[in-house]
C-alpha cells in the first residue's frame, strides 16, 4: 500500500492552532513537553471509526480533517502519527515504535506489539524521549520522559518510570510504568524496543485493531479526555470520571442517546451519523 502519510503536506499552523499552542516553535525540551500537554489537553481519544466496523485513515490529510476540523479525536496509531508530522516540521528527529500493551498481563510476551509510541531526538541532546499522545489508558504520559532508567518522573500530575525487563532478542526491553497513587506501587503500562518501525507497518497493525473481532476497539466505544482538574473516561457504557484530587466518581450510561450526549457534550467528540453504539 502507498505511504502516502510522507508525501501529504503538513499544515502545522492548523495543528497549533487546534492544541491552543501560541508558544515558541523550535526544536527543544520547552516545546516538546508544551505540545505533547496541549495535544494531551486538546484532542480527544475515541476509537468510533472502528466501531463502525472501518479502519481510520492514517493518511496525513486524512487525519487533518478529521482531528483538526471535524471535532473528532482518534486513537493511538492517528495522534502519533498526527503529533510526529507536527515533530518533524519543527525539527524533531522522530522514530515510530511499537510497543506491546501489558496493563493487566501476566507476561510481557503475552500480547503482540499493537500500540504506537515514538522517540523524539532533540537537537544537542544526548538522549532521545519517549513522547506518546496516543495511549487510551489513565497511566498516560501528559508530558515525554527522556529515555534513561533508575529516575522518576514527575509530569503534569502523573509519575512514570522507565525500566529494563529480561527478554529472548538482542535488542534492550524498555517498560514503561506508572505509579498508581490508590495502590501505592507502579504498574507496567508497556514494553518496547528501538527497533524502528515505519508508516506501513502501522496501516497493517492499524486495519487489524480496527476490523479484527478479537479486538477490543472493534466491539464497543472507548473514549478518554484529559483535563487540568479532570480526567474523563468511557468504557462502553461506564463513564469514569477522576478528579485532580483523587476522587473517582462511576456511572452506568443505559441509553444509546446518553452515550452519544456523553460524547457530544463531555468528550468533545462529534458522533459520525449512522452509527450504531453497541451495549
Amino acid at each position: 500500500m502507498p505511504d502516502t502519510v510522507q508525501r501529504t503536506p503538513f499544515d502545522l499552523d492548523t495543528y497549533l492552532k487546534r492544541i491552543g499552542w501560541e508558544g515558541e516553535r523550535r526544536a527543544d525540551t520547552a516545546t516538546l513537553r508544551g505540545l505533547h500537554l496541549a495535544h494531551m489537553r486538546s484532542i480527544p481519544f475515541e476509537n468510533l471509526d472502528a466501531v463502525g466496523g472501518r479502519a481510520p485513515s492514517l493518511d496525513l490529510a486524512d487525519l487533518t480533517a478529521k482531528l483538526l476540523h471535524d471535532r473528532r479525536g482518534g486513537y493511538c496509531y492517528e495522534h502519533n502519527t498526527l503529533f510526529a508530522a507536527a515533530l518533524g516540521a519543527l525539527g524533531f528527529d522522530v522514530t515510530r515504535l511499537a510497543a506491546r500493551v501489558v496493563v493487566g498481563a501476566d507476561r510481557l510476551e503475552s500480547r503482540p506489539r499493537t500500540h504506537m509510541a515514538l522517540l523524539a531526538g532533540v537537537p544537542g541532546e544526548p538522549r532521545p524521549y519517549l513522547a506518546d499522545v496516543g495511549f487510551g489508558a489513565s497511566g498516560a504520559l501528559l508530558e515525554p520522559v527522556p529515555l534513561t532508567t533508575g529516575t522518576e518522573f514527575h509530569g503534569a500530575g502523573r509519575r512514570h518510570r522507565l525500566v529494563h525487563a529480561p527478554h529472548r532478542g538482542p535488542l534492550e526491553m524498555w517498560v514503561l510504568e506508572a505509579f498508581r497513587a490508590a495502590e501505592g506501587d507502579w504498574e507496567a503500562q508497556y514494553a518496547f524496543t528501538l527497533e524502528p518501525f515505519e508508516h506501513a507497518d502501522f496501516e497493517v497493525i492499524n486495519w487489524h485493531i480496527a476490523t479484527s473481532p478479537r479486538s477490543p476497539f472493534s466491539r464497543r466505544p472507548y473514549a478518554q479526555r484529559t483535563a487540568a482538574d479532570r480526567y474523563l473516561l468511557l468504557d462502553g457504557r461506564l463513564l469514569t470520571e477522576v478528579r485532580a484530587d483523587g476522587r473517582v466518581t462511576e456511572r452506568e450510561l443505559t441509553e444509546e442517546a446518553e452515550v452519544r450526549r456523553v460524547l457530544e457534550e463531555e468528550f468533545g467528540v462529534r458522533v459520525p451519523e449512522g452509527l450504531t453504539l453497541p451495549d
